[in-house]
């Protein structure tokens, strides 16, 4: 007998760890996700940045100073605080369920983590006449409008 044969070794004594699958989810997609939870919720605004870059938190994720997270993956949950400014005349508490259920439901929906807690932080009142002449002048800009279905679709590259 050689050497090898003496030493050989049953594979079947060794145990493997079960293979861990890890992904990190950047603090972004949680601002991009609340951001667009935002845009379909009427009267408030982000507190970060300019009147009109916030207002609805339309111009994309960059803005997104005024939402923040926290994600935990051990219990693979994540903590939102949004901060935002309301119309005035509007029930805070009305908003505030209506911006948790939102946030809550999306986040859930896409990352399939457990959303541990969604606090949100009213800063500021909006004067009415100030918030209408603001969605006035958002809806004559054509990110706020959308595309039209024929330009958005087309056969050139």
């Amino acid at each position: 007998m050689s050497w090898v044969d003496t030493k050989r070794v049953d594979t079947k004594e060794f145990e493997l760890p079960d293979t861990m699958f890890v992904s990190h989810i950047d603090a972004k997609v949680f601002q991009g996700i609340a951001l667009q939870c935002l845009s379909q919720i009427d009267g408030i605004a982000l507190v970060e940045g300019g009147f009109m870059s916030s207002f609805f938190g339309r111009n994309g994720p960059e803005v997104g100073c005024g939402v923040h997270s926290e994600q935990d993956s051990r219990n693979h949950s994540v903590s939102i605080k949004i901060e935002v400014n309301i119309q005035y005349g509007l029930s805070i508490p009305e908003k505030a369920e209506e911006i948790q259920t939102k946030v809550v439901e999306e986040i859930t929906r896409l990352t399939g983590l457990h959303v541990s807690s969604v606090y949100v932080a009213f800063r500021s009142i909006i004067p009415t006449d100030q918030a209408e002449q603001l969605l006035k002048n958002l809806k004559n800009q054509p990110a706020f409008r959308g595309l039209d279905p024929k330009e958005e679709y087309s056969d050139e590259l």
